[in-house]
């Protein structure tokens, strides 16, 4: 292949065979002129469906005024999305960053500072739990507890420690003189929609305070009305004492914000920790106004509301399929596991023209964005019980 022909990206992504190149609402068009659903939001990243028009004012208007300015001088935008965000949360305080990753990253740092210069203990040790997603940084990578993410990137950071997801006994067994946190997300979206059981939240918030550890919850998927609350952690009847965020916060522009308690401010002094692009006034417009959507239209309820028509539908639809093991989820957060892998189904479902997405090989994953209509769902579940009835089919015969 000649240099001119040949992409000059880094080949780290499996494309599918698609190019998009327009989307509105729960709609994208590739270059060809197709039309596609899409119940994958960009990874939950447009929550709003696509270039929502709220969202897209508010950016017109703030490339008029400013773009960037250093964090070295007040940026009144981000007084208004962090007091909004501790409004509706249980946090105190917030930094505000550009993924999911660094807002990980800033969780990570915070919990071992203020063991380690408020506390004076020394700790630094993390745990988290098999099959969690924390991010591509060689923190966060160290932090996930997937062996795939981590090939080919040693040494790995020291610090983290792993235990099994919904097993209180062999967590309590992993706590160690070192630990300083734990940290889990609510529903393991990348490692196969699991959720978490709530005894299972109950124990693991008193051990935390048994033995004065931190507790960061990953909301980088989950937070926003995905699972039908504004956050995950509030399906629990807990308080995190970090929380973080991203995808969904600035509707499709990068934003990460990272939350926690009042107490923890002591640990991040100026210098401590720093970033270049995080909370400009342009990713700020974003957010604020993707925050008054969420909440000032209540569409965590609906996520509710919806999530339950869709397992619903579902289940019902699938019940018979001997391809199907279980449909489950979270309000937005569908995942349909199936007996084998899932790749080609989903291939079949693109073709069909609605976008899913897997999580982990053998399930498929459905992240509808928070407006999509119940017409667009029978839509998409047609399609998905279809090609899975069609598949279902095909294996027997």
């Amino acid at each position: 292949m000649s240099k001119q022909s040949a992409s000059t990206l880094f080949p780290t992504y499996g494309r599918y065979p698609i190019t998009i190149v327009k989307g509105k609402g729960s709609r994208l068009w590739d270059e060809n002129g197709k039309s596609y659903l899409d119940l994958m939001s960009g990874l939950a990243v447009t929550g709003l469906g696509h270039s929502p028009e709220g969202i897209k004012q508010k950016l017109v208007e703030q490339l008029d005024e400013l773009w960037h300015v250093s964090n070295l001088f007040h940026v009144p935008q981000q007084e208004k999305v962090a007091q909004m965000l501790v409004d509706n949360s249980c946090a105190d305080r917030v930094f505000f960053c550009n993924s999911g990753a660094e807002a990980n990253e800033a969780a990570i740092k915070l919990a071992r500072r203020y063991h380690q210069k408020v506390l004076g203990t020394g700790k630094y040790e993390i745990i988290t739990f098999h099959q969690s997603f924390h991010g591509r940084t060689l923190a966060t990578l160290t932090a996930t507890g997937q062996d795939k993410v981590k090939d080919g990137f040693l040494p790995l950071p020291e610090g983290f420690v792993y235990a099994p997801y919904n097993d209180v006994e062999v967590l309590e067994k992993t706590i160690s003189d070192q630990t300083c946190a734990i940290m889990l997300e609510m529903v393991q979206a990348e490692g196969g929609v699991i959720e978490a059981d709530k005894d299972f939240i109950t124990e693991v918030a008193r051990l935390c305070k048994q033995y004065n550890l931190l507790l960061i919850v990953d909301e980088v998927q989950t937070g926003l009305g995905r699972t039908g609350k504004l956050f995950a952690y509030e399906h629990y009847g807990i308080e995190p004492d970090i929380f973080t965020m991203a995808k969904a916060l600035g509707s499709g522009f990068p934003v990460g914000a990272m939350l926690g308690k009042e107490f923890l401010a002591d640990a991040f002094t100026p210098g401590s920790h720093a970033t270049t692009f995080g909370g400009t006034p342009i990713a700020m417009a974003a957010a604020l106004a993707t925050l008054e959507t969420i909440i000032g239209d209540k569409l965590s309820e609906r996520a509710a509301q919806l999530g339950e028509y869709i397992l619903q539908q579902l289940k019902e639809k699938l019940k018979d399929n001997g391809l199907v093991k279980e449909v489950r989820g979270k309000g937005l957060i569908i995942g349909i596991e199936c007996a084998g892998p899932v790749a080609d189904l989903i291939q079949a479902i693109h073709q069909q023209g609605v976008l899913v997405v897997p999580a982990g090989p053998q399930v498929i994953r459905l992240l509808p964005n928070l407006l999509v209509t119940i017409e667009e769902l029978d839509e998409g579940i047609a399609v998905i019980s279809q090609v899975l009835t069609a598949q279902a089919a095909a294996s027997v015969s």
